[in-house]
């Protein structure tokens, strides 16, 4: 289902990606798109959405009031654009391709790096720096603490992942025992 969305999804994110490198505002449209996504992301009004009680404009007009002003013309554009066509639902997704690909653009790569217990601020910028050198681009990491994981780390970087973490490692353990 996730492919299908993304799949759906594309599109749009790069209609809206080469629009906003033509009109220099990939961070306006990024505040747009992750605040949409947020709102379409959130059950209650997924539901909403995804139900047939409103009809494709009420449901654009929704979106819209949620987005409070915080829209420029053609955000709003885009949000009536995805409720005649019924695809509200993808947002989420939209705006995921969009921000990978403004990261490609701006020489970037987003880095996801979960641990089991946080990491100092040297750690974190020798990580970057190995990761730098690694891929070519710059590096932004967002880091998360998850103690399920007991040790180690677990890294995303696009398609790229890395689990190093004691979590992973007894999994993997356990699967090639059959477990």
């Amino acid at each position: 289902m996730a492919g299908d969305a993304t799949t759906t999804a594309r599109p749009y994110a790069e209609a809206v990606f080469q629009r906003a490198v033509e009109t220099d505002k990939l961070d306006l449209w990024s505040e747009m798109l992750e605040m949409l996504a947020t709102a379409a992301a959130d059950p209650t009004l997924a539901g909403v959405l995804a139900g047939p009680g409103l009809s494709r404009e009420q449901k654009a007009e929704l979106v819209l009031e949620i987005g409070g002003g915080r829209l420029s013309e053609e955000g709003q554009n885009l949000v009536r654009l995805l409720a005649e066509n019924n695809r509200l639902g993808v947002l989420p997704e939209i705006a995921a391709l969009f921000a990978q690909r403004k990261a490609e653009h701006e020489g970037t790569v987003e880095v996801e790096l979960t641990t089991a217990y946080p990491l100092k601020p040297a750690q974190e910028k020798l990580l970057a720096d190995a990761l730098k050198a690694k891929l070519g681009r710059e590096v932004r990491i967002a880091s998360h603490e998850d103690p399920e994981l007991i040790g180690g780390f677990r890294l995303r970087a696009g398609d790229m992942v890395i689990d190093s973490s004691v979590a992973g490692q007894l999994n993997q353990l356990a699967h090639e025992l059959g477990l």
